[in-house]
């Protein structure tokens, strides 16, 4: 939305705005302190939440080595972030931007499909149920952005 935003107001230097962009104006801001609400309980509640998903990741993948469990919640730390940041924005081209930008090299480098598909499964019960489930409806789309690029930088296993 938020370079919807900026489009409105380059139209705006040549004329007034019309009816309905003046809509998806206020759309933006009616939404913005539900938005604002959001970001600041993911700010300020992330590591608490976080490390209960660690923990719940470690007892669930025992197999799994301390590295790549580690390796996969800093990234999806850095991930709920830039979907924070995306929701805040209300602009999923922030989200997808961002996440192309590292995504790729980190996700081919290391085959955690596994650990991501549980990680993020945890992710989103524990944020839903910290959010509740209007708040949550804002963040969920980068989450599911997030996701679906994941899994498409996830490299297929090699078959020999």
């Amino acid at each position: 939305m938020h370079s919807e935003i900026e489009a409105l107001f380059d139209e705006a230097e040549s004329r007034y705005l019309k009816p309905e962009e003046l809509n998806v104006l206020s759309q933006y801001v009616e939404s913005l302190p539900a938005r604002l609400n959001a970001y600041r309980t993911l700010r300020d509640r992330e590591l608490d939440v976080m490390q209960e998903i660690a923990d719940q990741l470690q007892a669930q993948m025992p197999q799994e080595s301390i590295e790549n469990l580690e390796r996969a919640i800093k990234n999806a730390l850095l991930t709920l972030r830039y979907c924070a940041t995306g929701m805040l924005l209300n602009d999923e081209s922030f989200v997808r931007d961002r996440l192309m930008s590292w995504m790729g090299g980190t996700m081919r480098l290391y085959n955690n499909e596994a650990v991501n598909s549980l990680l993020y499964r945890l992710i989103n019960q524990h944020f839903s149920q910290l959010l509740g489930p209007q708040r949550m409806s804002l963040l969920t789309p980068h989450l599911t952005l997030a996701q679906t690029l994941l899994n498409e930088q996830t490299p297929e296993p090699v078959v020999k």
